[in-house]
């Protein structure tokens, strides 16, 4: 751990949030000098203090200890290159439109990579009045269903939750053209050109 690193950081991340070394050492029940000591690079936070610094500042611990938050070039983002993230624990979904470091639940969560529909992982898509509806014949027990379907446009994701007791059905309104990503808790990610 390089100290001055991570006081440099510190110092930048508390500036951000407009705060004072005293806020961020009544937060954490220290003293401010022990703040001042961090960022002059004197010494590094106690272990037990980095998951609440952590929250304080809005960074992960990680990148607290390396002292650096690597950004980025900004690229915008693009809707083209959508990534769907899950995590196997409480199965929150999360997207991004670029590259990105997602966590939940403590772990790090690695984009899904989409495959071509397959026989039983068929989308069938009817226009209904200026509506898609959209059905799958998928099983949808608590171990086997799909947890989401989700429409990517040029501009827009419509993401629909979907939980086991429901049929595999629904109804968007027809947005432009798109793909329509589907996740089977138990096969991953499917895609199809609509």
């Amino acid at each position: 751990m390089d100290c001055s690193k991570i006081g440099a950081l510190i110092i930048s991340l508390r500036k951000e949030k407009n705060m004072t070394q005293k806020d961020i050492a009544e937060k954490l029940n220290i003293s401010d000098k022990t703040i001042s000591k961090w960022e002059r690079g004197i010494g590094c936070p106690d272990v037990a203090l980095l998951g609440d610094l952590s929250k304080i500042l809005g960074v992960n611990i990680e990148k607290i200890l390396l002292g650096d938050l690597e950004e980025k070039d900004t690229d915008g983002g693009n809707m083209k290159r959508i990534k769907f993230y899950v995590c196997k624990n409480c199965s929150n979904v999360i997207t991004s439109t670029s590259e990105a470091e997602i966590s939940c639940c403590g772990r790090k969560l690695v984009p899904l990579i989409a495959k071509p529909e397959d026989e039983s992982h068929k989308v069938n898509v009817t226009d209904i009045e200026n509506d898609y509806y959209i059905e799958m014949y998928h099983e949808m027990s608590k171990t086997h269903y799909i947890s989401f379907v989700a429409f990517v446009s040029f501009d827009k994701v419509l993401l629909i939750k979907l939980y086991p007791e429901q049929n595999a059905e629904l109804r968007i309104p027809k947005i432009q053209r798109g793909k329509l990503y589907t996740y089977c808790s138990q096969h991953g990610l499917w895609v199809k050109g609509v």
